[in-house]
């Protein structure tokens, strides 16, 4: 059944029919390009179009973000200024909220009561947290040789390719750029083509905000045509990719041999570890937030849920119980806690690892199947199995779904030996009430985030990001600054230093 929406759940705001690039701070007329359908994953209709930009588009868009930065007013402004530009942003962000989270919604089926309570705040504190940032970033003065004053100062490196993901449109990807001009940089970003309602409507609040045009441009399209376009153009200087692991690679290969620096989130398969010592309801608590939030769909999620064999049993109904309970419904309702999966060939991925893990020997708990009552949409069940060993296929391999995958553990050194049996390594998660153990684990676990008794947390001014092949590079506060900026070393001598005169006969 689809099942009707109260009027003041689903608000209905302006939707943008065809999707052109943003250049120069504007959307231009439409062209003649290949047009890609965006639809909404709770009734596969569709909602909006956009042009997918080729090579001499990105080049366009290119061209706009470097003349904004050769020669426009963004790179030379008073930090005070770029400060009030971004706070703006910031605050027109949470003015529009609704509508952002009503756009979001409508191309990815995060639910819209998610979106208001994280997604879109989040969007906003981006812009107040790199505003804050740069007003109290300071560079470096070296007096040791008492001959010279020697400073180190940072200068925005040029042109950036910002790419952002389709899991979490609006917030990741305003995070890439936030973080990129607030330090005097220019862009070119590019949204996943399934997701680019939020992040398109955000263009005209930057442009609303006084950010100069040229600053921020936007460009539509798939990867291999758009993404690809943006890598390779010569005028980008560095690029932020949030998405895939195999992406990754290929844009971390055409981007090396422009000698262009890279900072790339890829996938992940956490490791969720539930000790004996645990609160056992909050780690219950954590367990379900880590996997089925977001419709499952987050690289951070605590897919692999590795629990000690003495409350195996007790901890495992408990989440099957409770899983099976979790409300699946249309996103626009306040009451939905999981939405439908972003797109159909997503939804069939997913659901093929139910078959993969009882091949591979793997015993389903709860779920495994489209949710019932639905006549259209992407709606799945949420899903957990009980895996055999940590070597199997739903151990090892990013399913990006709301799909739990169970393993037993026997003693301290075994769930940590699991936990580093990944080629991923992105977050992980420790759940103990005995201070040494759960210290003990964070140092052991190779990963490049670690949360001790918590769900999910985003503490901007630390570093976020991975190890192995959940990517390189760190996003936050120092981090970005180091990414987004170029030292540069001015030696000033004190007074008159001595020096050979050459060519004095």
């Amino acid at each position: 059944m689809d099942q009707p929406i109260a009027a003041e759940t689903a608000p209905e705001f302006a939707t943008r029919g065809r999707i052109t690039p943003f250049i120069d701070g504007a959307f231009l007329p439409p062209g003649d390009a290949i047009i890609l359908p965006v639809l909404y994953p709770a009734t596969e209709e569709q909602v909006s179009a956009v042009e997918e930009a080729d090579a001499a588009m990105v080049d366009r868009a290119v061209k706009a973000a470097r003349t904004a930065f050769e020669h426009g007013p963004w790179p030379r402004m008073q930090v005070a200024e770029r400060q009030a530009a971004m706070r703006k942003v910031a605050a027109l962000i949470r003015t529009h909220a609704r509508e952002l989270a009503w756009l979001e919604c409508r191309n990815s089926g995060i639910p819209f009561a998610h979106l208001m309570r994280l997604g879109i705040p989040r969007a906003a504190q981006n812009f107040e947290f790199f505003a804050e940032f740069i007003g109290q970033s300071a560079g470096q003065v070296y007096t040791q040789d008492n001959r010279y004053l020697t400073l180190v100062t940072r200068e925005p490196v040029g042109v950036a390719a910002l790419i952002g993901p389709w899991n979490s449109p609006l917030a990741l990807t305003s995070m890439k750029i936030a973080g990129c001009i607030a330090f005097g940089n220019c862009c070119v970003v590019k949204p996943a083509e399934q997701t680019p309602l939020a992040v398109a409507r955000l263009m005209e609040l930057i442009q609303e905000a006084g950010i100069p045009p040229g600053v921020v441009n936007l460009v539509n399209g798939r990867g291999h045509i758009t993404g690809d376009a943006m890598v390779r153009h010569p005028g980008v200087d560095l690029v932020s990719f949030t998405g895939g692991t195999a992406t990754g690679k290929t844009i971390m290969s055409t981007a090396g041999a422009g000698l262009k620096p890279c900072s790339l989130e890829l996938g992940g398969k956490s490791a969720n570890i539930i000790f004996a010592s645990a609160n056992f309801e909050r780690a219950l608590d954590g367990a379900l937030l880590g996997i089925f939030s977001n419709n499952g769909q987050q690289c951070l999620a605590g897919s692999r849920i590795l629990v000690e064999r003495r409350i195996a049993d007790d901890f495992i109904a408990a989440f099957t119980a409770r899983a099976a309970r979790i409300k699946v419904g249309d996103p626009m309702d306040p009451m939905t806690e999981i939405g439908p999966l972003a797109f159909r060939a997503h939804l069939e991925r997913v659901l093929s690892y139910v078959g993969i893990a009882e091949a591979e020997g793997a015993t389903l708990l709860t779920g495994g199947a489209r949710a019932p009552g639905f006549t259209r949409g992407h709606y799945m069940q949420p899903t957990a199995v009980l895996a055999p060993s940590n070597q199997t296929r739903v151990c090892q391999e990013e399913v990006f779904g709301p799909f739990a995958t169970f393993v037993i553990f026997d003693g301290f050194d075994e769930a940590i030996a699991m936990a580093n049996e990944s080629r991923f390594g992105l977050v992980s998660y420790v759940w103990s009430d005995d201070v040494g153990i759960a210290l003990k684990a964070t140092r052991a676990i190779r990963s490049g985030v670690v949360w001790v008794n918590t769900p999910m947390v985003r503490e901007l001014r630390a570093p976020f990001g991975g190890v192995k092949e959940s990517g390189l590079g760190r996003e936050g506060g120092h981090s970005s600054m180091q990414f987004y900026t170029a030292e540069k070393t001015t030696t000033i001598p004190v007074e008159a230093v001595g020096m050979a005169r050459m060519g004095m006969g």
